[in-house]
Protein backbone atom coordinates (compact mmCIF):
# COMPACT_ATOMS: atom_id res chain seq x y z
CA UNK A 1 0.00 0.00 0.00
CA UNK A 2 1.75 3.66 -1.10
CA UNK A 3 2.06 5.21 1.31
CA UNK A 4 1.32 9.27 1.75
CA UNK A 5 3.98 11.23 0.19
CA UNK A 6 5.75 14.09 1.81
CA UNK A 7 7.18 17.30 0.46
CA UNK A 8 9.30 18.79 3.20
CA UNK A 9 8.95 22.67 2.94
CA UNK A 10 11.90 24.36 1.33
CA UNK A 11 13.36 26.16 3.78
CA UNK A 12 11.38 25.44 6.68
CA UNK A 13 13.73 27.78 9.16
CA UNK A 14 13.38 30.73 6.39
CA UNK A 15 9.76 31.42 6.51
CA UNK A 16 8.85 34.39 5.15
CA UNK A 17 8.70 37.58 7.07
CA UNK A 18 4.85 37.90 8.11
CA UNK A 19 3.26 34.94 7.01
CA UNK A 20 0.55 33.49 9.01
CA UNK A 21 1.68 30.43 10.87
CA UNK A 22 -1.75 28.84 11.46
CA UNK A 23 -1.10 26.98 8.41
CA UNK A 24 2.02 24.58 8.64
CA UNK A 25 0.97 21.36 6.76
CA UNK A 26 -1.70 20.86 4.13
CA UNK A 27 -2.49 17.37 2.93
CA UNK A 28 -3.55 17.56 -0.68
CA UNK A 29 -6.33 14.26 -1.39
CA UNK A 30 -7.64 13.18 -4.48
CA UNK A 31 -7.65 12.29 -8.27
CA UNK A 32 -6.20 15.74 -8.91
CA UNK A 33 -5.12 16.69 -12.41
CA UNK A 34 -1.53 17.42 -12.23
CA UNK A 35 -1.39 18.26 -15.83
CA UNK A 36 -2.84 21.63 -14.07
CA UNK A 37 -0.07 24.38 -13.85
CA UNK A 38 -2.68 25.48 -11.11
CA UNK A 39 -2.43 22.51 -8.83
CA UNK A 40 1.18 22.80 -9.22
CA UNK A 41 1.60 26.39 -8.76
CA UNK A 42 -0.25 25.46 -5.43
CA UNK A 43 1.44 22.64 -4.27
CA UNK A 44 5.05 24.03 -4.80
CA UNK A 45 4.59 27.72 -3.62
CA UNK A 46 3.39 25.82 -0.19
CA UNK A 47 6.79 24.64 0.11
CA UNK A 48 8.60 27.02 -0.89
CA UNK A 49 7.39 29.23 2.00
CA UNK A 50 8.06 26.91 4.36
CA UNK A 51 4.54 24.68 4.67
CA UNK A 52 5.17 20.50 4.28
CA UNK A 53 2.89 19.30 1.54
CA UNK A 54 1.48 16.00 2.29
CA UNK A 55 0.38 14.29 -1.14
CA UNK A 56 -2.13 11.04 -0.90
CA UNK A 57 -2.97 11.10 -4.81
CA UNK A 58 -4.13 8.44 -7.85
CA UNK A 59 -3.35 10.00 -11.14
CA UNK A 60 -6.62 9.23 -13.53
CA UNK A 61 -6.82 12.57 -16.23
CA UNK A 62 -3.16 12.80 -17.66
CA UNK A 63 -2.92 13.49 -20.96
CA UNK A 64 -6.73 14.61 -21.05
CA UNK A 65 -6.41 18.60 -20.79
CA UNK A 66 -9.95 19.28 -22.55
CA UNK A 67 -11.78 16.82 -20.84
CA UNK A 68 -14.76 17.75 -22.79
CA UNK A 69 -13.89 16.53 -26.23
CA UNK A 70 -13.90 12.94 -24.65
CA UNK A 71 -16.04 10.11 -26.19
CA UNK A 72 -18.82 8.99 -23.79
CA UNK A 73 -17.26 5.80 -23.52
CA UNK A 74 -13.58 6.81 -22.47
CA UNK A 75 -14.92 9.46 -20.19
CA UNK A 76 -17.27 6.07 -18.30
CA UNK A 77 -13.66 4.52 -18.50
CA UNK A 78 -12.19 7.39 -16.49
CA UNK A 79 -14.81 7.86 -14.08
CA UNK A 80 -14.62 4.09 -13.26
CA UNK A 81 -10.79 4.52 -12.53
CA UNK A 82 -11.79 7.53 -10.07
CA UNK A 83 -14.44 5.41 -7.81
CA UNK A 84 -12.37 2.34 -8.18
CA UNK A 85 -9.42 4.22 -6.70
CA UNK A 86 -11.24 5.93 -3.44
CA UNK A 87 -10.95 2.92 -1.27
CA UNK A 88 -7.08 2.98 -1.45
CA UNK A 89 -6.86 7.01 -0.86
CA UNK A 90 -9.33 6.80 1.84
CA UNK A 91 -7.21 4.07 3.58
CA UNK A 92 -4.35 6.13 2.57
CA UNK A 93 -5.39 9.50 4.20
CA UNK A 94 -6.57 7.85 7.72
CA UNK A 95 -2.72 6.68 8.09
CA UNK A 96 -1.47 9.94 6.73
CA UNK A 97 0.37 12.05 8.96
CA UNK A 98 -1.42 15.11 10.89
CA UNK A 99 -2.29 18.06 8.88
CA UNK A 100 -3.69 21.64 9.58
CA UNK A 101 -6.35 21.38 6.26
CA UNK A 102 -7.11 19.23 3.72
CA UNK A 103 -6.99 20.72 0.02
CA UNK A 104 -9.02 18.98 -2.76
CA UNK A 105 -7.63 20.58 -6.08
CA UNK A 106 -8.61 20.76 -9.40
CA UNK A 107 -10.89 18.25 -10.94
CA UNK A 108 -12.04 17.22 -7.62
CA UNK A 109 -15.84 17.50 -7.94
CA UNK A 110 -16.16 13.55 -6.54
CA UNK A 111 -13.30 13.97 -4.67
CA UNK A 112 -14.49 16.42 -1.94
CA UNK A 113 -18.02 14.51 -1.81
CA UNK A 114 -15.90 11.05 -0.59
CA UNK A 115 -13.32 13.00 1.66
CA UNK A 116 -15.72 15.00 3.66
CA UNK A 117 -17.05 12.53 6.30
CA UNK A 118 -13.45 11.01 6.76
CA UNK A 119 -11.75 14.87 6.79
CA UNK A 120 -14.62 14.90 9.39
CA UNK A 121 -13.39 11.95 11.56
CA UNK A 122 -10.48 13.85 11.90
CA UNK A 123 -11.73 17.21 12.41
CA UNK A 124 -9.87 18.81 9.44
CA UNK A 125 -11.29 21.60 7.35
CA UNK A 126 -11.80 20.53 3.26
CA UNK A 127 -10.78 23.35 1.07
CA UNK A 128 -12.07 22.82 -2.45
CA UNK A 129 -9.88 24.83 -4.97
CA UNK A 130 -12.85 24.29 -7.71
CA UNK A 131 -10.78 26.41 -9.97
CA UNK A 132 -13.86 26.05 -12.59
CA UNK A 133 -17.10 25.01 -12.79
CA UNK A 134 -17.82 22.23 -15.33
CA UNK A 135 -21.96 23.35 -14.84
CA UNK A 136 -20.44 26.65 -16.42
CA UNK A 137 -18.10 25.34 -18.40
CA UNK A 138 -20.55 22.59 -20.06
CA UNK A 139 -23.72 24.60 -19.89
CA UNK A 140 -23.40 28.04 -19.90
CA UNK A 141 -19.85 28.66 -21.47
CA UNK A 142 -19.69 25.97 -23.88
CA UNK A 143 -23.30 25.42 -24.48
CA UNK A 144 -22.88 21.29 -24.84
CA UNK A 145 -25.78 20.50 -22.82
CA UNK A 146 -29.10 22.63 -21.77
CA UNK A 147 -29.22 23.93 -18.14
CA UNK A 148 -32.75 21.67 -17.83
CA UNK A 149 -31.12 18.53 -18.91
CA UNK A 150 -29.95 15.23 -17.18
CA UNK A 151 -26.64 16.61 -17.84
CA UNK A 152 -27.05 19.79 -16.69
CA UNK A 153 -29.25 18.81 -13.28
CA UNK A 154 -26.42 16.14 -12.36
CA UNK A 155 -24.17 18.80 -13.11
CA UNK A 156 -25.32 21.30 -10.92
CA UNK A 157 -26.28 18.92 -8.33
CA UNK A 158 -22.85 17.48 -7.83
CA UNK A 159 -21.15 20.96 -7.68
CA UNK A 160 -23.91 22.44 -5.43
CA UNK A 161 -22.70 19.14 -2.68
CA UNK A 162 -19.57 19.64 -3.49
CA UNK A 163 -19.58 23.06 -2.80
CA UNK A 164 -21.19 22.89 0.77
CA UNK A 165 -19.08 19.56 1.81
CA UNK A 166 -16.23 21.80 1.74
CA UNK A 167 -15.38 24.39 4.45
CA UNK A 168 -14.02 27.03 1.95
CA UNK A 169 -14.19 27.09 -2.35
CA UNK A 170 -11.58 28.62 -4.14
CA UNK A 171 -11.78 30.52 -7.36
CA UNK A 172 -9.13 32.11 -9.34
CA UNK A 173 -10.44 35.34 -9.19
CA UNK A 174 -13.04 37.22 -7.04
CA UNK A 175 -14.87 38.18 -10.25
CA UNK A 176 -15.31 34.47 -10.86
CA UNK A 177 -15.62 33.63 -7.00
CA UNK A 178 -18.68 36.20 -7.23
CA UNK A 179 -20.22 34.47 -9.83
CA UNK A 180 -19.99 30.77 -8.40
CA UNK A 181 -21.10 31.80 -4.86
CA UNK A 182 -24.07 33.40 -6.90
CA UNK A 183 -24.69 30.58 -9.16
CA UNK A 184 -24.59 27.96 -6.60
CA UNK A 185 -26.29 30.21 -3.99
CA UNK A 186 -23.28 30.35 -0.94
CA UNK A 187 -22.87 32.39 2.45
CA UNK A 188 -20.96 35.24 2.28
CA UNK A 189 -17.24 34.22 2.96
CA UNK A 190 -17.96 30.72 1.97
CA UNK A 191 -15.80 31.00 -2.00
CA UNK A 192 -12.41 32.75 -2.30
CA UNK A 193 -9.61 33.41 -4.70
CA UNK A 194 -6.50 33.19 -5.42
CA UNK A 195 -4.61 33.91 -8.69
CA UNK A 196 -3.49 31.50 -11.57
CA UNK A 197 0.16 32.53 -11.94
CA UNK A 198 2.84 30.60 -14.02
CA UNK A 199 5.50 28.75 -13.20
CA UNK A 200 8.58 31.43 -13.55
CA UNK A 201 11.28 28.06 -13.53
CA UNK A 202 9.26 27.38 -17.30
CA UNK A 203 8.17 30.89 -18.52
CA UNK A 204 11.47 32.50 -17.73
CA UNK A 205 11.59 36.62 -18.72
CA UNK A 206 12.77 36.61 -22.22
CA UNK A 207 14.90 38.95 -24.50
CA UNK A 208 12.86 42.03 -25.49
CA UNK A 209 11.66 41.42 -28.96
CA UNK A 210 12.01 44.28 -31.74
CA UNK A 211 10.70 45.51 -34.92
CA UNK A 212 11.93 43.90 -37.85
CA UNK A 213 10.79 43.82 -41.48
CA UNK A 214 9.37 40.17 -40.84
CA UNK A 215 5.62 39.90 -40.23
CA UNK A 216 4.86 40.66 -36.70
CA UNK A 217 4.48 37.23 -35.10
CA UNK A 218 1.03 36.45 -33.24
CA UNK A 219 0.50 33.54 -30.88
CA UNK A 220 -2.16 31.64 -29.11
CA UNK A 221 -2.35 28.59 -27.85
CA UNK A 222 -5.22 26.65 -25.37
CA UNK A 223 -8.26 25.02 -26.25
CA UNK A 224 -10.26 25.92 -29.12
CA UNK A 225 -13.62 26.78 -27.15
CA UNK A 226 -15.84 29.57 -27.00
CA UNK A 227 -14.68 31.06 -23.83
CA UNK A 228 -10.94 31.71 -25.87
CA UNK A 229 -12.83 34.00 -29.08
CA UNK A 230 -10.99 31.83 -31.94
CA UNK A 231 -13.66 33.29 -33.83
CA UNK A 232 -12.64 37.00 -33.38
CA UNK A 233 -9.10 35.58 -33.74
CA UNK A 234 -9.52 34.22 -36.97
CA UNK A 235 -11.63 37.05 -38.04
CA UNK A 236 -8.85 39.05 -37.61
CA UNK A 237 -6.18 37.28 -39.61
CA UNK A 238 -8.34 36.91 -42.49
CA UNK A 239 -8.71 40.33 -43.07
CA UNK A 240 -7.07 42.78 -45.26
CA UNK A 241 -5.16 44.07 -42.55
CA UNK A 242 -4.63 40.32 -40.72
CA UNK A 243 -2.67 39.26 -44.07
CA UNK A 244 0.17 41.79 -43.13
CA UNK A 245 0.71 39.54 -39.83
CA UNK A 246 1.61 35.93 -39.76
CA UNK A 247 -0.99 34.05 -36.75
CA UNK A 248 0.50 30.97 -35.00
CA UNK A 249 -2.63 28.36 -33.46
CA UNK A 250 -1.59 25.72 -31.47
CA UNK A 251 -4.80 23.57 -29.77
CA UNK A 252 -7.82 21.63 -30.53
CA UNK A 253 -10.92 21.74 -29.07
CA UNK A 254 -14.93 22.50 -29.36
CA UNK A 255 -14.02 25.23 -32.48
CA UNK A 256 -11.90 23.23 -34.48
CA UNK A 257 -14.12 23.59 -37.66
CA UNK A 258 -13.44 27.46 -37.50
CA UNK A 259 -9.44 27.14 -37.56
CA UNK A 260 -9.65 24.62 -40.45
CA UNK A 261 -12.19 26.52 -42.33
CA UNK A 262 -9.60 29.33 -42.36
CA UNK A 263 -6.77 27.74 -43.21
CA UNK A 264 -8.25 25.97 -46.02
CA UNK A 265 -8.85 29.51 -47.76
CA UNK A 266 -7.54 30.95 -50.32
CA UNK A 267 -4.08 32.46 -49.63
CA UNK A 268 -3.88 31.51 -45.95
CA UNK A 269 0.02 31.19 -45.48
CA UNK A 270 -0.04 33.46 -42.99
CA UNK A 271 -1.82 30.98 -40.67
CA UNK A 272 -0.25 28.09 -39.20
CA UNK A 273 -1.97 25.13 -36.63
CA UNK A 274 -0.78 22.56 -34.94
CA UNK A 275 -2.76 20.43 -32.69
CA UNK A 276 -0.93 20.24 -29.77
CA UNK A 277 2.80 21.24 -28.62
CA UNK A 278 4.33 20.03 -25.22
CA UNK A 279 4.01 21.91 -21.88
CA UNK A 280 7.97 22.54 -21.89
CA UNK A 281 8.14 23.39 -25.40
CA UNK A 282 5.61 26.15 -25.16
CA UNK A 283 8.45 28.63 -23.96
CA UNK A 284 10.33 27.95 -26.92
CA UNK A 285 6.76 29.22 -28.91
CA UNK A 286 6.23 32.13 -27.11
CA UNK A 287 10.24 33.30 -27.22
CA UNK A 288 9.69 33.39 -30.84
CA UNK A 289 6.41 35.23 -30.68
CA UNK A 290 5.79 39.31 -30.81
CA UNK A 291 3.13 39.32 -29.53
CA UNK A 292 1.13 36.51 -27.42
CA UNK A 293 -2.79 36.76 -27.49
CA UNK A 294 -5.29 35.71 -24.44
CA UNK A 295 -9.40 35.32 -24.83
CA UNK A 296 -11.96 37.27 -26.79
CA UNK A 297 -15.03 35.26 -25.90
CA UNK A 298 -18.05 36.86 -24.46
CA UNK A 299 -19.21 34.76 -21.78
CA UNK A 300 -19.66 35.56 -18.44
CA UNK A 301 -16.77 32.95 -17.58
CA UNK A 302 -14.61 34.46 -20.36
CA UNK A 303 -15.29 38.12 -18.35
CA UNK A 304 -14.32 36.03 -14.80
CA UNK A 305 -10.94 34.22 -15.21
CA UNK A 306 -7.35 35.48 -16.18
CA UNK A 307 -6.19 32.01 -17.82
CA UNK A 308 -2.71 30.86 -17.66
CA UNK A 309 -1.20 31.47 -20.74
CA UNK A 310 -1.52 35.51 -20.19
CA UNK A 311 0.24 34.85 -17.24
CA UNK A 312 2.62 32.43 -19.20
CA UNK A 313 3.14 35.45 -21.71
CA UNK A 314 3.45 38.38 -19.35
CA UNK A 315 5.89 35.79 -17.07
CA UNK A 316 8.07 35.39 -20.18
CA UNK A 317 8.55 39.28 -21.22
CA UNK A 318 5.88 39.26 -24.39
CA UNK A 319 3.73 41.79 -25.08
CA UNK A 320 -0.09 40.60 -24.81
CA UNK A 321 -3.60 41.09 -25.94
CA UNK A 322 -6.68 39.93 -24.60
CA UNK A 323 -10.37 41.09 -23.61
CA UNK A 324 -11.58 43.79 -21.16
CA UNK A 325 -13.11 42.16 -17.94
CA UNK A 326 -13.80 43.07 -14.24
CA UNK A 327 -11.19 39.72 -13.66
CA UNK A 328 -8.12 41.44 -15.66
CA UNK A 329 -8.75 44.83 -14.37
CA UNK A 330 -8.94 43.06 -11.00
CA UNK A 331 -5.45 41.72 -11.34
CA UNK A 332 -4.10 44.23 -13.44
CA UNK A 333 -5.72 47.32 -12.19
CA UNK A 334 -2.84 49.91 -13.51
CA UNK A 335 -2.91 50.26 -17.32
CA UNK A 336 0.34 49.12 -19.02
CA UNK A 337 1.22 49.68 -23.11
CA UNK A 338 2.55 46.24 -22.84
CA UNK A 339 -0.97 44.49 -21.96
CA UNK A 340 -3.76 45.54 -24.16
CA UNK A 341 -7.02 45.11 -23.19
CA UNK A 342 -9.93 45.13 -26.32
CA UNK A 343 -13.70 44.86 -26.32
CA UNK A 344 -14.84 41.35 -26.66
CA UNK A 345 -15.28 39.73 -30.06
CA UNK A 346 -13.93 42.98 -31.77
CA UNK A 347 -11.65 41.88 -34.57
CA UNK A 348 -10.99 45.46 -35.25
CA UNK A 349 -9.83 46.21 -32.24
CA UNK A 350 -7.64 43.53 -32.08
CA UNK A 351 -6.05 44.33 -34.80
CA UNK A 352 -5.86 48.22 -33.76
CA UNK A 353 -4.03 46.89 -30.87
CA UNK A 354 -1.54 45.30 -32.57
CA UNK A 355 -0.95 48.33 -34.24
CA UNK A 356 -0.27 50.02 -31.25
CA UNK A 357 2.10 47.47 -30.15
CA UNK A 358 3.95 47.72 -33.23
CA UNK A 359 4.25 51.63 -32.95
CA UNK A 360 5.76 51.17 -29.48
CA UNK A 361 8.44 48.41 -30.54
CA UNK A 362 6.73 45.56 -28.52
CA UNK A 363 6.45 47.23 -25.05
CA UNK A 364 5.83 44.48 -21.92
CA UNK A 365 5.22 44.24 -18.26
CA UNK A 366 7.95 45.23 -15.56
CA UNK A 367 8.94 42.09 -13.69
CA UNK A 368 7.25 43.74 -10.55
CA UNK A 369 3.94 44.40 -11.56
CA UNK A 370 3.53 39.97 -11.54
CA UNK A 371 5.19 39.46 -7.84
CA UNK A 372 1.42 38.57 -6.94
CA UNK A 373 1.36 35.68 -9.23
CA UNK A 374 4.36 34.17 -8.52
CA UNK A 375 4.47 30.70 -6.69
CA UNK A 376 5.18 32.16 -3.47
CA UNK A 377 2.73 35.04 -3.05
CA UNK A 378 0.36 32.63 -4.50
CA UNK A 379 0.88 30.49 -1.30
CA UNK A 380 1.26 33.21 1.03
CA UNK A 381 -2.45 34.25 -0.34
CA UNK A 382 -3.77 31.07 0.39
CA UNK A 383 -2.41 30.74 3.95
CA UNK A 384 -3.81 34.17 4.78
CA UNK A 385 -7.52 33.70 3.43
CA UNK A 386 -7.76 30.30 5.03
CA UNK A 387 -5.77 30.77 8.35
CA UNK A 388 -9.70 31.55 9.91
CA UNK A 389 -10.39 27.96 9.02
CA UNK A 390 -7.79 26.20 11.49
CA UNK A 391 -6.94 28.76 14.12
CA UNK A 392 -8.09 28.44 17.58
CA UNK A 393 -8.72 24.51 16.50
Amino acid sequence: MMPATRQPPKDAELVAPGLDRAIRTVLLWGTYDLDKPRTRLLRDGLASIGVEVIEVHKEIWAGHADKSQLSRLRMIGLLLRVLLSYPRLIFRYLRAPDHDLVLVPYMGQFDVLILWPFAGLRRRPVVWDMFLSLYDTVVNDRQLAPARSISGYGLYLLEWLGCRAAASVLLDTSAHATRMSQLFRLKPGKVDAVPVGAEPGTFKRLPARTKTDAPTRLLFYGQISPLHGIDTILAAAVSDRGRRYHWRIIGTGQDQALVDAARNAPDATHISWDAWVPYDRLADEIAQADICLGVFGTSEKAASVVPNKVFQALFSGRSVITRASPAMSEAFPDADAGLQLVPPADPLALLDAIGRLEQAGFPRLPPESLDFASPGQIARQFCTRLAPLVKGR
